[in-house]
């Protein structure tokens, strides 16, 4: 592999278009922050070509989230440019991310580490359930209790240390409010679930940090709560949406909105610095 340039740019955006639902992350942070660095979500590219066509893309963010896609796998060839990086976390298709934490990684300390499934939905084929409620951006909705929710998803779903996670949440909550990326689904003036996305672009988004309080679980909030999210965009020309399940129930609400399984999806959290 070899450093990319703002030149390969066109090259790894072909590369990532073509395998969408896998490239959400380095997409949209490729969009939002560049490769120029400077931001935590900024991305650098190690690339390998094959007649002259890229193969396979690894991307590091400035804050040492690696994220790779390696059909080829040449994994002990992508690790050669992990060392001497602050490599904070894994996350991309489990083959991919296995097979890299293989080449150097496995002994490290982690505070998550997990296998899910992966799932794509056209959203032409959604389903909207009925029920209570109307979404409402995050800030219409009690900072408080947002705040709560946040902390205990970091806490009980991310495994998060209790040593500076109000100050997280904190900037967590500012963050979404910041990018408009999270809705509440409210009924009257009771918070019911959140929904979001973590990553989006023109066509397709990416949901993430979904929730619904442990005392209001089981009446498919949360399952409203998405496709009212995912109908908003459908409206803006958006044509797709993907996700990662964190559990079987999580998984049957998915399915029952539409959502097929396409792979599974590998999330790794490191603890401290290499």
């Amino acid at each position: 592999m070899i450093p990319a340039t703002e030149a390969d740019r066109p090259g790894i955006e072909a590369f990532l278009q073509a395998r969408l639902h896998q490239a959400m992350f380095p997409l949209s942070n490729l969009a939002d922050y560049g490769m120029a660095g400077g931001h935590e979500y900024a991305v650098r590219f190690w690339i390998t070509r094959l007649a002259s066509q890229i193969t396979d893309v690894l991307t590091v963010t400035d804050g040492g989230m690696v994220m790779p896609l390696l059909p080829s796998r040449g994994f002990a060839d992508a690790a050669i440019h992990l060392k001497g990086l602050n490599v904070t976390g894994m996350a991309g298709p489990k083959e991919d991310v296995r097979g890299l934490e293989a080449c150097g990684l496995s002994d490290r300390s982690r505070s998550f580490d997990d296998n899910e499934p992966q799932f794509l939905l056209d959203l032409a084929d959604m389903v909207v359930p009925d029920g209570p409620g109307q979404l409402v951006p995050l800030q219409a909705a009690p900072a408080k209790v947002i705040k709560s929710w946040l902390r205990d998803y970091d806490r009980n779903t991310l495994n998060a240390s209790i040593a500076g996670l109000d100050a997280q949440v904190t900037q967590t909550y500012a963050r979404y409010c910041a990018n408009e990326s999270h809705m509440v689904l409210m009924d009257g003036g009771t918070p019911l679930a959140m929904t979001g996305f973590n990553a989006r672009l023109p066509e397709i988004v990416q949901l993430g940090g979904v929730y619904t309080p442990p005392d209001l679980r089981g009446h498919g909030h949360a399952r409203r709560a998405v496709a009212l999210h995912l109908a908003q965009v459908a409206a803006k020309g958006v044509t797709q949406a993907t996700l990662f399940s964190a559990s079987a129930a999580a998984a049957r609400a998915y399915r029952a909105l539409g959502f097929m399984r396409v792979g599974t999806w590998t999330l790794i959290l490191f603890n401290g610095a290499t």
